[in-house]
């Protein structure tokens, strides 16, 4: 399944589909030992990602993995189970401090009875729903689950908790309260239209102004899936990317808790950062090189010795330089670093860094093996983890 995704990252005329889907993915972080459930859960996901808030919320809401992740097969009127109430208002949907320890009680009571059959399909159990009144979020009625869905999201905080997680995601980590506001107005006014949003973010001025550039650390699903896509990398056994993504501390399918993967900063430690450096010329030099995986509390045999937590890249990568050099063209030798480096990187290529990719392509004998030293030092440059 991760392997699948990762070439449909990598391949799809579909991209930015893809790419919502991942950001998707982390907002509804999810983890089930059925693998089935999270195909199914990754397809809801796929499907509505670009459509209606609301639609893709009570889609998720009723996959029977995240009713089991989040226990909601537990919740009945004689003993309701909160987790899953508090996690669609603190994480999905409201954020902390936009709803009260009451609001949670009473919507855990309206979401009584959502559960699952053994076939994994959604299904409503009467019996185990509680059918009194509620009062949630100012409103009081016989609520089920559906009406505690969509009192939530008539909650102005909706919009700008979604605005602002879709804001870091693509523009920056630090949101501008000047671009927050006029998106949450539109995404309101719009009924929560995720493609609408997404094209007034990327058609704003703002978006393509300096102050936007190389400012996200790339998660590192984005990086080997952006590799793989923008240099056409072929990979002989592409489970072999598998490794990568636990070593570099994300992989699919398998968030860290319910409330996704960190980012910004959180992306760079110590145990991670010399590999994305130097993730390139493993792949590309097919070199062997030993990685540790971390180690994950969620882990089916956490006692794995560090021998079997090992990653070696046996694997050969192949990479075709031919759209390389028609991209090129015929520019002169000494003017290719930069014009690569204008295609690759977000960020200015400081000139001392410049001076660094020169002298690796100089060492080269070949047009071929110069082109390729190019590509690996660029690749390698800090500058290449940012988007």
């Amino acid at each position: 399944m991760s392997t699948a995704w990762m070439n449909k990252m990598a391949t799809s005329p579909g991209q930015l589909r893809e790419k919502v889907a991942l950001f998707w993915h982390g907002h509804f972080a999810c983890r089930t030992r059925r693998p089935d459930d999270s195909l199914a859960l990754l397809n809801t996901i796929r499907e509505k990602a670009l459509g209606k808030f609301p639609d893709l919320l009570l889609a998720v809401s009723q996959e029977p993995a995240m009713l089991q992740f989040l226990n909601n097969q537990q919740n009945r009127k004689e003993h309701p189970n909160e987790n899953f109430a508090r996690e669609v208002m603190e994480l999905f949907t409201l954020g902390r401090g936009n709803y009260t320890e009451n609001d949670v009680k009473e919507a855990a009571r309206a979401f009584t009875g959502w559960s699952y059959d053994a076939q994994s399909r959604f299904t409503f159990r009467e019996r185990q729903h509680d059918a009194g009144p509620k009062t949630l979020l100012g409103q009081t009625g016989n609520f089920g689950g559906e009406d505690a869905l969509r009192i939530i999201m008539q909650q102005p905080a909706a919009a700008t908790f979604i605005v602002t997680k879709l804001y870091r995601f693509f523009v920056n980590d630090v949101p501008n309260p000047a671009h927050i506001e006029p998106l949450t107005v539109a995404f309101r006014k719009s009924h929560y239209d995720i493609g609408d949003l997404l094209e007034r973010m990327f058609s704003a001025d703002w978006f393509y102004e300096p102050a936007a550039m190389a400012t996200i650390i790339k998660s590192p699903v984005v990086l080997v899936a952006g590799l793989r896509r923008t240099l056409n990398l072929k990979v002989d056994n592409d489970k072999q990317l598998l490794g990568y993504q636990k070593a570099l501390g994300q992989t699919l399918f398998m968030p860290p808790n319910v409330a996704g993967w960190p980012c910004g900063r959180a992306w760079i430690d110590s145990s991670s950062l010399l590999l994305r450096l130097q993730l390139p010329s493993i792949l590309f030099k097919n070199a062997e090189f030993a990685v540790r995986l971390k180690d994950d509390e969620n882990d089916i045999t956490p006692q794995t010795t560090g021998r079997e937590r090992t990653v070696k890249n046996t694997e050969t990568t192949h990479l075709p330089l031919a759209p390389i050099q028609q991209l090129l063209g015929g520019a002169p030798t000494e003017n290719q670093p930069q014009l690569l480096a204008d295609f690759l990187l977000q960020a200015p290529l400081r000139p001392e860094n410049l001076a660094l990719v020169q002298q690796a392509a100089a060492k080269a004998t070949t047009p071929e093996e110069r082109l390729r030293n190019t590509l690996l030092s660029l690749l390698s440059l800090p500058e290449y983890q940012l988007a």
